[in-house]
């Protein structure tokens, strides 16, 4: 088993982790959480998304949450979330290093989230690129593997989209497990592809445990070549547009994994169990990753 000597994570909880959680987050308790996330040595945050507040009214603060963090940090890269031009044009005004563009692999789950079809996306992803200027765009691919409406999704899909964001000129692209309902030959087998197709391609992988399968993803991954995730702290998460799209991997979770097998991480675990305990006592929702429960949120 080859597994890569160092592994890079981003942490989404202040985005994908709060989005679905209905009892509003004051700004400052955001903050405050985010701030706790950098202790521990997180070098890349997703900070938010720039949506439609009637939509997803969490992310109502979206400017203010980036352009506070900048004004505060220099070494941290801050990205957002953004589903169409509208959301990225806030995105660049308030300051982000990089914006997450959503195109889904799904027809189905692309319409739900988006209300426009893949190649509706696609031209949109095109206009993105255009008014980017110096802020990174990252390609993201939601229901990579599975969609909830429509089951397994072609790898076609996946193909025209990677295609499409690399011919216009997209920094990253990153691949998403929305469901949680993908298995680690399922994995394999798509990274084994894309690597065929397209040797460079580094890609950032994003897998949700709904079914306890989200580490089990990683290492599978690893094998393949991967060495860019993103994980939520405490588990937290879940798309509002996916029926049954439960927590993300938990930050805690895999980096102690990693580090019981001497894989660099950067962050520093001790510290981050701390931000842990002091995101569930803000919270207004439970904990749920495995290092929560093992220690209980002691340190």
């Amino acid at each position: 088993m080859k597994f890569p000597p160092k592994i890079e994570i981003t942490e989404v909880g202040p985005r994908d982790g709060f989005q679905n959680i209905k009892e509003w987050i004051p700004t400052e308790t955001k903050l405050k959480i985010i701030d706790w996330l950098i202790t521990c040595g997180l070098k890349k945050i997703e900070a938010t998304s720039f949506v439609n507040p009637k939509a997803v009214p969490q992310m109502a603060d979206a400017a203010e949450v980036i352009t506070t963090l900048k004004q505060k940090y220099s070494d941290v890269t801050f990205t957002a979330l953004a589903p169409n031009l509208r959301g990225v044009r806030s995105a660049i005004e308030a300051g982000a290093d990089e914006v997450a563009y959503i195109i889904s692999a799904s027809e189905r789950h692309n319409f739900e989230n988006t209300k426009q079809t893949i190649d509706q996306s696609l031209e949109g992803l095109g206009e993105v690129v255009k008014i980017a200027g110096g802020t990174k765009i990252m390609l993201a691919i939601p229901t990579t593997f599975n969609c909830p409406w429509t089951g397994k999704v072609p790898v076609e899909n996946v193909i025209k989209i990677i295609e499409y964001g690399l011919a216009v000129g997209v920094s990253e692209i990153g691949l998403g497990d929305t469901i949680g309902s993908a298995n680690p030959l399922q994995v394999e087998e798509l990274l084994d592809i894309l690597k065929l197709k397209f040797p460079l391609l580094s890609p950032v992988l994003h897998f949700h445990d709904t079914r306890g399968m989200g580490l089990a993803n990683v290492i599978a991954a690893m094998q393949a070549g991967a060495t860019k995730f993103e994980t939520s702290v405490g588990g937290l998460g879940g798309c509002p547009f996916a029926p049954g799209a439960s927590g993300n991997i938990a930050t805690e979770d895999l980096v102690n994994m990693l580090e019981g097998m001497t894989i660099q991480t950067g962050i520093d675990i001790e510290k981050l169990m701390k931000a842990v305990s002091r995101t569930k006592e803000v919270l207004s929702v439970p904990i749920i990753s495995h290092m929560a429960s093992a220690l209980d949120c002691v340190v």
